[in-house]
């Protein structure tokens, strides 16, 4: 898959998350690209200025985090590495990804359709109530997503969609997880494969929200903008995924 480049996002502290996908990725075939994670608590003035503080609390409900400004800078590094790159396609995957049998399989499949995709989430925390469009093996599916379907472990992208992205990421308003899948703002076709062959590794720590930060979200009134801007986003959500649905079909 010469047309596959893959990119590993890892914290230079984090050797041993590192190690265990190096071992899965070599066992699969697969050779990749190590992109140094930005680390949110070290970030620079001007990676702190990539945040849009007042719009993230209004969408979001909560203060940011360094963390999540390190791990929206680090898909941003991953794709901008893409784009310089020859490749067709980026395989992004973070350094806590579990791959199920056929995940390559389903990777190989999804390069012979290009046409049907410009994003597609390979892992996801909410299933995205997915409705297929096309099949890609007897245990995979290429499907819209109705729904919220938070995670960005996996995901394969072409060259369309990484330059939206370029255009659009910044400044930065929600967690990287929230924001990337709004095709219907950055013009792109996103799907989802289903059942997702890429899972969290659920033994080790989040390098991304420690256990012991206290919970930030807001409360009573001045959370309703947060609620106003999820009812849009789910209306939006679900408008596009019809008009995806029935192009797909």
């Amino acid at each position: 898959m010469s047309e596959l480049q893959t990119y590993v996002i890892n914290l230079d502290r984090s050797k041993d998350r590192l190690d265990a996908i190096t071992v899965q990725l070599d066992r699969l075939g697969l050779p990749f690209t190590r992109i140094p994670a930005v680390d949110g608590k070290q970030a620079s003035p001007e990676q702190k200025a990539s945040i849009d503080e007042q719009s993230y609390q209004r969408k979001h409900g909560k203060p940011s985090l360094p963390g999540e400004l390190g791990c929206y800078l680090s898909h941003v590094k991953a794709i901008q590495a893409f784009l310089q790159s020859d490749a067709s396609f980026a395989l992004i995957l973070e350094d806590d990804a579990i791959f199920a049998e056929g995940f390559v399989d389903a990777v190989h499949e999804l390069m012979q359709h290009p046409e049907r995709w410009d994003m597609v989430k390979l892992s996801g925390v909410h299933s995205g109530t997915p409705v297929y469009v096309l099949t890609l093996n007897a245990k995979y599916g290429l499907a819209v997503m109705f729904s919220k379907c938070t995670c960005s472990s996996a995901y394969l992208i072409n060259r369309i969609a990484a330059q939206a992205y370029s255009e659009k990421l910044l400044p930065m308003t929600l967690p990287y997880d929230h924001e990337f899948d709004l095709g219907w703002k950055y013009q792109i076709k996103v799907r989802a494969v289903s059942p997702f062959p890429v899972i969290h590794n659920e033994a080790v720590a989040t390098t991304i929200v420690p256990g012991s930060v206290p919970n930030l979200k807001f409360r009573g009134r001045k959370r309703w903008p947060t609620h106003l801007y999820r009812l849009r986003t789910e209306f939006s959500r679900l408008s596009y995924a019809i008009s995806q649905y029935c192009f797909s079909k």
